[in-house]
């Protein structure tokens, strides 16, 4: 098979590599936002108030679209709702059960996993460099992490499971929108009232149930922080880059977001960096700039 060329103009493609960076961006600060809502709220009672919030707020979207545009997103956000809900309860009971280490680690795999699923799934070859990327990725994330503890078990079974459902969701979005009257904004309605109404079911079932929510205004403020930015911006941008990118390219340029996750446990929550964290960390940067150069990605 022939690797893939991009036809889309060179601006549009400029303009989704930022997009993508932003994500990570903002996607790197998440993880320290989200600890410290959780001190006030269960994890899936959580997910359910951040993903429904989202909902209510891109609901109208919905309603203000064609009829073939609104059966498009629905036909296209509900697989990829349901992969995301994954994604996410796979994450986060992975995080409380392994080594953050070996977590930032085995998440990247999505890095590296990526070009094979969109080979697969996709039947097209992606461009060499771009394994090469991956895999110095890959190893700037080791790296990063202070490497991966020797031990296995269930929490880091359910890291690696999250990676191959990110990858999978990749590849699948770009398949399921391409031909399709898809508004990224409307799919993330739909993939956010699909993560959101699966959350507060699990929720329910649980032996815990739902306590009161919470009246603090630190949870309120991290939640309109992870809503607004982690969830409408980020969903939004990613879905629109995959209409003017490949899924590999995506996966490299996002995962940066290891990098973005570091500098802020660095300068806002006061930790520090070893010298070959600070490696780990250029190498993934390095890989994300060098892909950003090669347009056949």
């Amino acid at each position: 098979m022939s690797s893939l060329t991009l036809p889309h103009p060179a601006g549009l493609l400029r303009l989704s590599d930022l997009l993508l960076l932003l994500v990570a961006m903002v996607w790197g600060t998440s993880y320290g936002i989200a600890k410290g809502a959780l001190n006030y709220y269960p994890v899936l009672g959580f997910l359910a108030i951040r993903f429904l919030l989202t909902f209510a707020l891109l609901a109208p979207t919905l309603l203000n679209i064609s009829a073939p545009a609104r059966r498009d997103a629905l036909l296209a956000g509900l697989p990829l709702g349901g992969l995301m809900l994954g994604i996410f309860i796979c994450e986060t009971f992975g995080v409380a059960m392994t080594q953050a280490a070996n977590a930032a680690f085995l998440i990247s795999l999505c890095i590296v996993m990526t070009p094979f699923v969109e080979w697969w799934l996709l039947h097209r070859r992606p461009a060499t460099p771009a394994f090469v990327f991956a895999g110095v990725s890959l190893l700037g994330a080791l790296l990063l992490g202070g490497g991966l503890e020797a031990r296995f078990g269930l929490g880091d079974l359910l890291m690696l499971g999250a990676a191959l459902l990110r990858a999978i969701t990749v590849c699948l979005t770009s398949k399921l929108t391409q031909g399709r009257q898809v508004a990224p904004l409307a799919l993330t309605a739909v993939q956010a009232g699909i993560i959101g109404c699966g959350s507060l079911l699990l929720a329910w079932l649980s032996p815990q149930g739902l306590p009161a929510m919470p009246v603090d205004s630190g949870f309120w403020l991290a939640t309109a922080y992870l809503v607004l930015g982690c969830t409408i911006f980020a969903f939004f941008a990613q879905n629109w880059a995959l209409r003017h990118s490949s899924p590999t390219r995506v996966s490299l340029l996002t995962g940066s977001e290891p990098v973005f996750g570091a500098l802020f446990a660095v300068f806002w929550l006061g930790e520090t960096l070893s010298p070959i964290a600070r490696l780990g960390g250029a190498l993934i940067v390095l890989s994300a700039l060098w892909a950003a150069r090669h347009k056949a990605i």
